[in-house]
């Protein structure tokens, strides 16, 4: 039987997905889904060429390496073509933002957590602690000093192709993250509005780089559940009154009524 998939892209680029346990896997195969993760081009542990295949080639080849897994994941009759979603966190969420520009009509939906929605702003805005991989990071993505990298960065940045894509997406962020700021978030929300594209949007004020405290991660997981039940058709679990007191959650945006998130 096919089974609705979720491929579950890991940020950095530089890192790696290992075998073993992993509670986000364990999570999305409990309500239903099967998980892809997929070690793409850049990823780490693999040589130093595997890494170096990767530069010049955001929103590229690392894409057709994602691409490649999910046609595999289709022809092997894992995957139901028709109920396929996109999600990662970081590299990961620009790589759902990239992946629904690029190749609208492969993924069903898209959850994009705290990714970059241009790169030529997140080239302009890389924090003090990343000051010693500016050469390195220029380097894989793009130089914005040159005519040539200037113009890979704006080429491979999704929010100048916001108008393609033809599915919902939900964006998850953090206003305290110093790596991607909330205005990589905002700016692509307020593109796809601009080219009416449902989005569901939803902003921690508390958080950062990812989201730490129990009942914001707990309260985002209930909205991802549910926007995927929604749109894959997997199960998801009811909310108890009461069981995310203390969530700092502001839904921004609620195209689908996903964050709305039912009462138990």
């Amino acid at each position: 039987m096919r089974l609705p998939l979720v491929l579950l892209v890991h940020g950095g680029p530089w890192a790696r997905d290992r075998f073993g346990y992993d509670n986000e896997r364990q999570w999305l195969a409990n309500r239903g889904y099967a998980v892809l993760a997929v070690n793409f081009r850049g990823s780490t542990g693999f040589g130093k060429a595997f890494l170096a295949a990767a530069r010049g080639e955001w929103g590229a080849k690392m894409d057709d390496d994602l691409i490649d897994a999910v046609e595999w994941a289709v022809a092997s009759g894992v995957a139901d073509p028709a109920r396929i979603a996109i999600m990662g966190g970081s590299y990961g969420g620009y790589a759902v933002l990239s992946g629904m520009t690029r190749s609208p009509h492969v993924y069903a939906c898209g959850v994009d957590v705290v990714g970059p929605s241009s790169l030529e702003t997140l080239m302009a805005s890389i924090p003090p602690y990343w000051e010693a991989q500016r050469v390195m990071l220029y380097r894989a993505v793009g130089d914005p000093r040159t005519e040539a990298g200037a113009a890979l960065l704006r080429e491979r940045s999704p929010l100048h192709r916001a108008d393609r894509i033809a599915r919902p997406l939900l964006i998850g962020q953090g206003a305290n993250d110093p790596r991607v700021l909330q205005s990589e978030a905002d700016q692509m929300v307020a593109a796809l509005h601009a080219n009416a594209v449902p989005v569901t949007y939803v902003l921690y004020p508390d958080e950062g780089h990812g989201f730490v405290r129990p009942a914001n991660r707990l309260s985002f997981n209930a909205v991802v559940e549910a926007f995927l039940a929604r749109h894959l058709g997997g199960r998801f679990q009811p909310v108890s009154p009461g069981e995310f007191d203390g969530t700092t959650m502001e839904v921004r945006e609620d195209s689908g009524g996903v964050a709305t998130m039912p009462v138990a």
